[in-house]
């Protein structure tokens, strides 16, 4: 089983499918983020807190959209959920996965280096409220993409 599993990746990136993702992370929000081909019109990003504990760890999922696209940057946006999978370590009446609030995301990718455009610099406003709307912050992150894209040859 295995040894098929690592077969079908080898096949599915030696034929770019895997190698259109990327991977960020937003070190003063404590964020991990692995997104779908962030250069399509349409992308999907999910993100994991790192800094918290189990009971309390949320996962964004943060369908996107590209307003702008060009060489240097990429400016997006689109909504989001945040959901916590593990919120019934705390309280075992709750739902198996719990929907803690919603998002707004209005962001720019950037690749500051002419020689490798694949790795870039995330700047985003995230307004989020909880989902009973009582409550809410204005977030912004800053972080880290490598996107695993093809280098263009000169």
């Amino acid at each position: 089983m295995k040894r098929s599993l690592l077969l079908l990746c080898l096949v599915l990136a030696s034929h770019g499918i895997m190698a259109q993702a990327s991977v960020g992370y937003y070190p003063w929000s404590g964020l991990l983020s692995v997104s779908t081909n962030p250069r399509r019109i349409l992308w999907l990003d999910t993100r994991v807190q790192t800094n918290s504990l189990f009971s309390s760890l949320n996962l964004d999922l943060l369908p996107l959209i590209n307003i702008r696209r060009g060489e240097v940057a990429q400016w997006y946006l689109g909504g989001g959920l945040r959901l916590n999978p593990l919120y019934r370590i705390v309280d075992p009446k709750a739902k198996v996965i719990t929907l803690d609030g919603y998002s707004l995301n209005v962001g720019v990718r950037a690749a500051p280096f002419a020689s490798d455009r694949r790795i870039q610099v995330a700047l985003e406003l995230n307004p989020y409220v909880r989902n009973d709307l009582a409550n809410g912050v204005l977030k912004s992150h800053f972080g880290l993409v490598y996107h695993f894209a093809e280098r263009k040859r000169e």
